[in-house]
């Protein structure tokens, strides 16, 4: 073998992988979207399937061989052969940890809890749904014990959604958040409230539709690119390559703030893959680096952005065209309170910019607890309620609203929910940044997004894997990253709302 061959050779192994995550994540989506209620067992067999022959591709010996011959010539190939190559082996030597037979059953279980979750949560069923959750959980304790026995279990999975993550740092992290915010928090309770009534009433979920693909234009996606559907908790994927990106919503007719947020959230993840530089489509580095990062971006656009007086400014005319009664006799001003009217509340993707990172403090907290055996799954909604009574004084009236609220678990993304406030910090920071050569608001206020994601996709998107996320994050702020300047934001914004 030659490198030249085994760099052919690479290219052919990475762009038949990419071909079965199209197959398993359109798979996924499907189920998630418009697959009927009783095809889950269909999509379980065909899952476990696919995940066996990508299994024996990813782990097989001509690949490992091909990998190995690569990387012992690293000074031959250049830096994104070289950063494919690391990645790629790093899951090969993660993957034959883990026997075949449970790698399959894991992703039968995954299809099936998801499933359950839904009907769960629609029926506000904790007991048909815990089973599923309980051999979910034990699944990750015991893959984290195959794969890297030394490590505390809990740090391995933070690990693998941001690198380098570890209970340490998250503690350090939230420390930094709680001795801040819940001092801001109280102040801003006890200032006079705010209302979000012209957000509530009667929007047709057909209006609905109409705005949010005006929010996808208005951000910069591209809708030839980019495509749209409901479901019960909105998430976003990408098919195969950053070319085919998948953003999902839920209309509430009651609530215009929850589609309205939830497209633009959906939309900073899709904007992130679908700016990763071309030549990186079917390679492993095609996509976002973490979920911090990712969320650095989808929490950017939804409130960074989304939740500005300069978005209000052109956001207020095409809801006054959308629904003139609703809209009628309210200012830009409003409309900025309404949008950011602080109220601790129970369900998380609801949550207002201040109080948020309380949610995701108390998932944290679930994790760790079950993963230094100090909580078992059957405790979750006792737990989860009293958790909520302690960090946001609300009492949970069902499990629906509790603990059934999220479908990550249910698909196995434990370890994920701390990502969501480290990217609401990163956004912060990014943004400082950003302001030193671009005008945001004014940008904004034009309807004008290309400079922000111009910047963004220069210092963030285009790299996709190609950097860690430590060395990304540095490269674009040019600093060591601060939760303080994340506080800083939320003090000067809320202070300047609420008078204090």
């Amino acid at each position: 073998m030659t490198v030249e061959t085994a760099k052919a050779s690479l290219a052919a192994l990475q762009a038949k992988q990419a071909a079965y995550g199209h197959a398993l994540a359109l798979i996924n989506y499907d189920g998630s979207t418009t697959a009927p209620k009783g095809t889950a067992a269909n999509r379980a067999q065909t899952m476990s399937i696919l995940s066996a022959e990508n299994y024996r591709l990813a782990t097989g010996e001509e690949t490992v061989e091909l990998l190995e011959f690569l990387d012992a010539n690293r000074s031959e190939l250049s830096d994104k052969e070289v950063r494919s190559v690391e990645l790629l082996l790093k899951g090969i030597r993660q993957l034959k940890k883990i026997p075949m037979d449970q790698y399959i059953q894991l992703q039968k279980l995954l299809v099936e809890s998801d499933h359950a979750w839904h009907v769960a949560k629609e029926n506000n069923d904790w007991d048909s749904y815990r089973p599923y959750l309980e051999k979910v959980f034990d699944f990750h304790k015991r893959i984290a014990a195959w794969v890297e026995p030394e490590k505390d279990p809990y740090d391995y999975w933070l690990n693998e959604f941001e690198e380098g993550l570890t209970k340490e740092r998250c503690d350090e992290f939230f420390a930094t958040l709680r001795s801040r915010i819940v001092p801001l928090l109280d102040a801003v309770m006890a200032a006079p409230a705010h209302n979000r009534d012209m957000l509530t009433g009667h929007f047709p979920a057909d209006k609905q539709e109409e705005l949010a693909y005006w929010l996808m234009k208005t951000i910069g996606l591209d809708l030839e690119h980019v495509g749209l559907a409901t479901t019960e908790h909105p998430f976003t994927t990408s098919l195969g390559s950053h070319f085919d990106e998948r953003i999902t919503t839920r209309y509430d007719e009651s609530d215009l703030g929850f589609s309205l947020f939830a497209v633009i959230h959906e939309g900073g993840h899709a904007l992130y893959d679908t700016g990763s530089a071309d030549d990186l489509a079917y390679t492993a580095l095609d996509g976002g680096v973490s979920m911090g990062v990712h969320e650095s971006q989808s929490r950017f656009y939804e409130n960074i952005l989304g939740r500005s007086k300069a978005f209000c400014s052109i956001l207020l005319p095409k809801l006054q065209e959308l629904f003139p009664q609703q809209m009628e006799g309210y200012t830009v001003e409003d409309l900025y309170r309404a949008v950011n009217c602080v109220r601790p509340s129970l369900i998380r993707i609801q949550a207002d910019e201040l109080s948020y990172a309380l949610h995701i403090m108390i998932r944290y907290e679930m994790e760790k607890r079950y993963f230094a055996g100090e909580l078992a799954v059957a405790d979750f909604p006792a737990t989860w309620n009293a958790l909520y009574k302690e960090y946001l004084g609300i009492d949970v009236p069902s499990d629906s609203e509790g603990v059934l609220q999220d479908s990550h678990w249910s698909f196995g993304a434990i370890g994920y929910f701390p990502s969501y406030a480290l990217g609401s910090a990163y956004g912060a920071q990014f943004l400082r940044k950003m302001g030193e050569s671009v005008d945001v608001a004014g940008c904004i206020a034009k309807g004008d997004f290309g400079p922000i994601n111009s910047w963004n996709k220069e210092h963030i998107w285009s790299h996709g894997c190609l950097l860690k996320p430590t060395e990304l994050f540095e490269k674009a702020t040019e600093e060591k990253f601060d939760p303080n300047i994340f506080c800083d934001y939320l003090e000067a914004k809320f202070s300047e709302l609420y008078n204090l």
